[in-house]
């Protein structure tokens, strides 16, 4: 049986779909709505509230928290000031993801991690002979998302202690909404202007209520996972166990992707005289690339509706995002020769914004460079079809306001 989070009972009393998901352990909604566009559009036109209690959060602190959680992730740990926050993978001895997400800087030896997935004895065990614990703090805190262009505007009327409009992007701040204390981190998982909300599970009903009451006049929806799906896509970040296998969960070594394979490069960082998880293997990978890439892929949707219209349906792949993995191709040196499999889709979607179909794919480094023309497999009536397609730049919706 699925547990409720803190919010359960204002969410189970709204969700009309009855459509809900296992997500570690805990019932949460794909969508409040039949369908998910206006929870997808209340993302990106006004605001919209997740419930994102499920995610794992650990605390760190400690004499040698800081020393301790620079070994653990692949960020250098001193770039990252009290009360900011930064975004990490973190690897096995070889160099290959077991989960990716946030470090809070709560104190100079205080740190909050949330993950995907259970990481306790991991991080217990990269402890071992430090001065440092490592608290498993999941069910001490429940969360909301507020996400979109109007989540400023609400969280200034509410939020009371805390200067909101000068909270910059992957930033902390402590507040009260009502007479609940709150950590307000500017991040979210939407690609949008948006924040966070930390609370004790005893002010969790308060604080939605509020949010609620407060966001009546800008556009505020309560948003289930199938909108969220559609917009992380669009922001171009990552799903663990879709755009890349845990090293802990992959049957085979080849599903293992480190994160220069993932289009997380940018976030290994090397530091001088202090070794991390997986450096070394990340060093050496550094200088000899790895032969696969992460790349953005926009698929041409007037051949994609050719497709569908020539067995007499419309394009059947609008709608919720796809999780399935389809195979890309690249044609023949020749232009006669038979294509060649160069990877797979991993995440794909249409765009309700770009009125675009797009994806995230696994695909040789040679293909990755943004520009280069492909073909995207795609099953239509039970035919497998293929269609033109373009290597493109990531994040495929990247609006100012989400850093400004």
């Amino acid at each position: 049986m699925l547990l409720g989070t803190p919010f359960h009972p204002r969410t189970a009393a709204l969700c009309r779909s009855r459509r809900w998901r296992n997500w570690s352990g805990y019932a949460s909604a794909l969508s409040y709505e039949p369908g998910h566009e206006h929870e997808y559009y209340a993302v990106r036109s006004g605001a919209a509230l997740f419930d994102i209690s499920p995610l794992r959060k650990y605390e760190i602190a400690g004499p040698e928290a800081a020393a301790l959680v620079d070994r653990i992730v692949t960020r250098r740990v001193a770039d990252c000031a009290v009360g900011r926050v930064l975004y990490t993978p973190w690897c096995d001895e070889a160099g290959k993801i077991i989960d990716d997400g946030t470090v809070q800087r709560l104190a100079g030896d205080r740190f909050r991690i949330t993950a995907a997935d259970p990481c306790l004895r991991w991080f217990q065990d990269c402890a071992l002979g430090m001065d440092a614990s490592v608290r498993d703090v999941s069910s001490d805190l429940a969360a909301l998302a507020l996400q979109g262009p109007t989540s400023r505007r609400i969280l200034e009327r509410l939020v009371t202690g805390a200067d909101i409009a000068a909270l910059p992007f992957f930033a902390l701040a402590e507040g009260r909404i009502g007479a609940a204390p709150v950590t307000i981190t500017r991040t979210g998982y939407t690609g949008d202007l948006g924040y966070e909300l930390w609370v004790r599970p005893a002010d969790a009903l308060a604080l939605w209520d509020a949010i609620v009451e407060t966001g009546r006049g800008y556009g505020l929806a309560p948003a289930g996972l199938d909108a969220l799906d559609v917009a992380r896509i669009e922001a171009g970040l990552l799903l663990k166990e879709v755009d890349y296998v845990s090293s802990w969960t992959a049957l085979i070594e080849s599903r293992k992707s480190s994160p220069y394979e993932a289009g997380l490069g940018w976030a290994v960082q090397p530091r001088r005289g202090r070794e991390f998880v997986g450096g070394r293997a990340l060093e050496e990978e550094a200088a000899k690339p790895s032969g696969w890439a992460l790349a953005g892929i926009e698929l041409d949707w007037p051949r994609i509706e050719e497709r569908f219209a020539a067995v007499g349906l419309p394009p059947l792949v609008a709608g919720r995002a796809s999780r399935d993995a389809a195979p890309i191709y690249a044609k023949g040196r020749s232009g006669r020769s038979a294509a060649r499999q160069i990877g797979y889709l991993t995440s794909s979607t249409f765009s309700p914004i770009l009125k675009k179909y797009i994806a995230l794919a696994t695909i040789r480094r040679a293909f990755a460079r943004p520009g280069a023309r492909i073909q995207a497999e795609l099953t239509v009536e039970f035919v497998r079809q293929r269609v033109p397609a373009t290597v493109v730049k990531t994040p495929f919706f990247d609006p100012p306001r989400k850093r400004n």
